[in-house]
């Protein structure tokens, strides 16, 4: 099978951790424990969790002030933020490009759904809809639309919804339209933000931490959730990352729990190395799904353990430091990748060789098989070309990327 022509040109983010390449680069690496000071009840009442919210907070009034009322939400205000911080490289990159040869490929797992809720509770009150709710608000293919109104884009232009895996397929579905040439220039990635129906949905399944998670503990005790956006430019032309493979796979097992052997995980990563001509142990940094409910973390270890309990891959869980953010975790931690493989280019960082820490209290899960988790005493490596990342979502939809260093 023939290596993926397809490449990344330029990244950012935004979530709890921070924003900004540099920034989020030194956070990321850091070897300083995160705190677990912020708890609020504001989602679920009477009952404080910890949550990872973006600071400064995200913000409706920050739209360009021409924008057609459809595209008033705060995931789309998150994304238009997100986008200034690669906006000049897009302008570089597409200034030559036909429109209807650029597509926006984007994952959520909410898209507008707290502009529906805030519309539920304003009828209550007064029995009548905001001025400014239109019902296209809500529709999880609006954020996708929106960046293709903001970009004047007339290719495709759509949201992949798979739970958890969401935008870690939505890479896969713009890598896809490039090598079958039905565009030159994809905006790829995904976003969600915190509402009331995830927060209480995910409290009635008994799924949260009042805390901070710590996937793979022995005193684990469920998620926390987070909220979060990154966008990558990629395109056919060479640059200094690739996306080198990818795997999907789905169990059909349940409806919202994975299936117990981990057998769809383990399948799109194998996947994944196949279709990159990779082995196991070519893969110097593995960023885990690492939820911290039970039986993610136990199904993620087995898969896991079938393909790298040979190797010396060193691996972590980021959750802890943005919480899950659901539909977008697989781009955020997509992004962490490639700013753990780039690091030494960012001028403001030092850590020329540093890995994510896998941050917990407490001992890991004896039950669990062993994994080779990255430690404030090994979180340095001399090799650092490849990265592979996990995203397991509900109804056992899962997907694998791999990214490399170009040399």
């Amino acid at each position: 099978m023939e290596p993926c022509k397809v490449f990344i040109h330029a990244f950012d983010g935004v979530c709890a951790l921070g924003e900004g390449r540099e920034y989020l680069t030194s956070a990321l690496l850091s070897e300083k424990k995160p705190s677990n000071d912020y708890v609020i009840d504001s989602f679920t009442p009477n009952k404080p969790i910890f949550l990872g919210r973006i600071f400064p907070e995200i913000q409706e009034e920050t739209l360009p002030k021409n924008l057609p009322i459809q595209f008033l939400t705060k995931i789309n205000a998150l994304l238009y933020r997100n986008f200034q911080l690669i906006k000049p490289q897009w302008q570089t990159i597409t200034q030559s490009i036909p429109k209807n040869r650029i597509a926006v490929i984007l994952g959520s797992s909410n898209a507008g759904i707290e502009s529906g809720e805030n519309a539920i509770e304003a009828f209550e009150k007064n029995a009548t809809l905001p001025e400014n709710y239109r019902y296209q608000q809500q529709e999880y293919g609006n954020p996708a639309q929106f960046m293709a109104w903001l970009l004047e884009a007339q290719g495709p232009a759509y949201i992949i919804s798979t739970a958890c895996s969401s935008s870690a397929k939505a890479f896969i579905s713009g890598a896809r339209l490039l090598q079958q040439n039905l565009c030159d220039v994809v905006l790829v990635g995904g976003a969600d933000v915190l509402s009331q129906l995830t927060a209480g949905g995910f409290l009635a399944l008994d799924a949260i931490d009042g805390g901070r998670c710590q996937p793979f503990s022995a005193q684990r005790k469920g998620i926390h959730l987070g909220e979060a956006s990154a966008l990558f430019i990629m395109t056919r032309q060479p640059s200094e990352l690739c996306l080198k493979g990818w795997g999907e796979a789905s169990d059909a097992h349940h409806m919202a729990a994975p299936h117990p052997e981990g057998l769809g995980a383990e399948s799109c990563m194998r996947k994944a190395l196949t279709r990159a001509e990779l082995s196991p142990s070519d893969i110097d940094y593995l960023n885990l799904h690492g939820t911290a409910t039970l039986q993610n973390d136990a199904m993620e270890a087995i898969a896991v353990d079938k393909i790298f309990k040979y190797s010396k891959t060193q691996m972590s869980s980021t959750k802890p430091l943005t919480g899950h953010t659901l539909g977008a975790a697989g781009a955020i931690e997509a992004l962490f990748c490639c700013l753990t493989l780039m690091q030494n280019k960012s001028s403001e960082c030092d850590e020329a060789s540093r890995l994510p820490i896998h941050w917990m209290s407490g001992k890991t899960d004896d039950s669990l098989p062993q994994m080779n988790f990255v430690t404030a005493d090994s979180n340095t490596t001399q090799s650092l070309n490849v990265a592979m990342t996990n995203s397991f979502g509900f109804g056992g939809s899962n997907a694998c990327l791999i990214f490399t260093k170009e040399k």
